[in-house]
């Protein structure tokens, strides 16, 4: 133990060399540095954390009870490690909760085979345990499915085609190479996309509403409307056991049940359409049960807050945060009880070390992110300004910056600017003391698809860490493995630990992060 440490002193001292040479001005507290690997990395409660969120805990789909449930351990936590104004946040309508009590399906002839399914989220259930005959049904357009009308009663649907089950000859998991980290940092900015272009690659996004998808919805209206049973999904990315199930329609709180939609991997998806294109009947046994919420569609955040001391800075703001809200099959550990896990840990490294904080520290744990980034998106709307008209709120003018984390269990490598090209010599210097622990890339790049973008569309500087990717794409994100077991302790320990850094680093600078021009208003 006393070896690693010295260790840690050795090369925080030799990986500092460069930082001063880079970015003269940017001043770096060595000692707070090495004050916060050591209670990162020695005594991190990450994994405690983790395990409240997730095998404690369940699933945390937006305004489900788990997700209630997840979000009160963390207001209690935050509070009760001694952060002020720890609240539940509404930021605005969401819709109905919904929660799986019952699950199950078998096939029961030609023979009995147990059938390993997920419903999709807000949909309704079997109203008890039902035995049915599968109806393979091929439909192409509108026109196609009305061959099906007055056939579907009593009956569990499956979809006639056939994805092939294809063999993967690479690891499921991976880290970046120093090759791949070093063509990220020599990325170049790319010119904004204009509004056109923007809305046709959205266009042609997989599950657009092409001529398929509304005959798939046309179908499911019928089968609602007729009393089948349920109807039968999957894809490509659900194999080996993995099934990738997110949601199965409207969730407003004056939307009407889905029809049960299930989601089987595709070897047991594959196993009946061949059974039923043979001319056999297949049956199968079929019992779910769900609930809806209805009471409160309000969602909410989680904030929390630490504040400044200094009597100037203490008014403007830096920002952590992650989603907390996951899909329904696993427990959504790293996607994002990782992100939540490790955000709360750098808070806790930080009142641990009793830092006096110029600015004021907030974190916020959002809900509404795997539908659209809705809980971010909210707060920022009512906090800093909104998007649409882009007209400011008093407290933009005091926000200094935002770090997200939403990329999996894969330890941080570096960090996208965002196309803030001002802050590279700043994040340089930032990462210095963790080279070693192999955080190194600054990257002009954006990425997408979380929290950070609700701040940067607004002008404010908001930035997503580079993570390793390890298997997330290609078994956790969103899938029924994305449970605790799939964690690795010591990238979570890094991330928290270079986190930490990274608030105190901005609460502490004499100025603000620098700022990129504030776009456009993007209209109503």
């Amino acid at each position: 133990m006393r070896y690693q440490h010295l260790m840690a002193s050795v090369l925080l001292s030799a990986c500092l060399s460069p930082v001063f040479g880079l970015a003269q001005e940017e001043k770096v507290d060595l000692t707070m540095m090495q004050k916060i690997r050591e209670e990162g990395l020695q005594h991190s409660k990450v994994m405690d954390i983790a395990l409240h969120l997730t095998d404690l805990n369940g699933n945390r789909l937006t305004n489900s009870p788990g997700y209630l449930k997840a979000a009160n351990y963390a207001k209690e936590t935050l509070s009760g490690w001694g952060l002020t104004n720890a609240t539940l946040d509404a930021w605005g309508e969401f819709g109905k909760g919904w929660e799986l009590e019952k699950s199950y399906l078998a096939m029961t002839a030609p023979y009995y085979k147990p059938l390993l399914a997920y419903p999709k989220t807000w949909t309704s259930g079997t109203s008890g345990a039902k035995s049915a005959n599968l109806l393979l049904v091929n439909i192409t357009d509108s026109a196609s499915v009305l061959a099906y009308k007055g056939k579907l009663r009593g009956k569990i649907i499956l979809i006639d085609k056939l994805d092939p089950y294809t063999h993967s000859f690479k690891a499921d998991a991976s880290r970046y190479t120093e090759e791949d980290l070093a063509k990220m940092a020599a990325a170049k900015p790319q010119p904004p996309m204009d509004t056109a272009t923007a809305r046709r690659m959205a266009g042609q996004r997989p599950g657009g509403f092409g001529g398929a998808q509304r005959a798939l919805n046309q179908l499911k209206e019928m089968a609602k409307k007729e009393g089948a049973v349920a109807i039968l999904s999957t894809g490509i990315r659900s194999h080996d056991g993995t099934i990738f199930a997110q949601g199965g329609g409207a969730y407003k709180a004056t939307d009407p049940e889905n029809f049960l939609d299930m989601v089987l991997g595709i070897e047991d998806y594959n196993t009946l359409l061949r059974i039923a294109r043979s001319g056999e009947s297949v049956k199968l046994d079929a019992d779910v049960k769900t609930k809806f919420q209805t009471n409160n569609s309000q969602g909410y955040n989680v904030i929390a807050e630490i504040p400044g001391t200094d009597p100037k800075l203490k008014d403007e703001v830096v920002m952590i945060g992650a989603h907390l809200d996951s899909w329904q099959t696993g427990t959504g550990a790293t996607d994002n009880a990782s992100g939540s896990s490790v955000m709360m840990e750098a808070i806790r490294i930080l009142k641990t070390l009793g830092i006096q904080n110029k600015r004021t520290i907030r974190i916020g744990l959002w809900s509404g992110e795997e539908q659209g980034l809705l809980g971010s998106r909210g707060y920022v709307k009512k906090t800093f300004a909104d998007p649409a008209n882009m007209q400011l709120l008093p407290a933009h003018a005091n926000f200094s910056s935002y770090f997200n984390i939403d990329n999996g269990t894969g330890k941080i490598r570096g960090i996208y600017l965002q196309g803030n090209e001002a802050c590279r010599n700043i994040f340089s210097s930032w990462l210095a003391p963790f080279k070693d622990l192999g955080a190194t890339a600054v990257t002009i790049s954006n990425t997408g698809g979380t929290d950070h973008q609700a701040f940067d569309a607004v002008g404010l500087p908001g930035f997503q860490f580079i993570q390793d990717p390890i298997e997330y794409d290609t078994r956790t994100h969103h899938s029924n493995m994305d449970v605790y077991d799939h964690l690795i302790e010591a990238d979570l320990k890094q991330i928290s630990t270079i986190v930490a850094a990274f608030v105190y680093n901005a609460s502490q600078r004499e100025e603000k992060l620098p700022r990129k021009d504030l776009p456009k208003p993007r209209g109503f």
